[in-house]
């Protein structure tokens, strides 16, 4: 069997064990109200560079339209044993805060890698009640 049919055959424990990227794709973000921005590239650049590392999610509206774009990565169950909690990531319109994204999570994401210093331009704290959307 080759990795790429294990990692799809991967058990429910497996799967568990991987961090969860929501990415917003509702009212502001993924739509032409971000303008200079290729919002289902976007999308399938994380899928595709996250495949077998991260589920990756698209939402209709995390209602944070005032960081429109956004991004929010939930560690996986190791990750959260090691400390880890969602981080949520706004204003996420360049190629090149995407692919740090990316090589945070495939480094095994909150709680197990420390992010790119870069993003922390990127990370806001949203309401309890917007985090408990997704969070729970």
């Amino acid at each position: 069997m080759s990795r790429r049919a294990r990692r799809t055959t991967a058990s429910g424990a497996e799967a568990a064990d991987l961090c969860t990227v929501t990415v917003c794709r509702g009212c502001c973000c993924g739509t032409p109200k971000i303008p200079n921005l290729d919002h289902a590239a976007q999308l399938a650049d994380l899928r595709k560079a996250l495949s077998g590392v991260a589920r990756v999610r698209p939402v209709t509206c995390l209602d944070a339209c005032e960081h429109a774009n956004v991004i929010v990565v939930q560690p996986s169950a190791a990750g959260r044993r090691a400390g880890g909690r969602p981080v949520w990531l706004g204003l996420v319109n360049d190629p090149d805060a995407t692919a740090d994204i990316t090589a945070w999570v495939g480094g095994g994401g909150p709680g197990l890698a420390e992010p790119p210093g870069i993003l922390d331009l990127y990370a806001f704290t949203p309401s309890r009640r917007l985090r408990s959307q997704i969070e729970d």
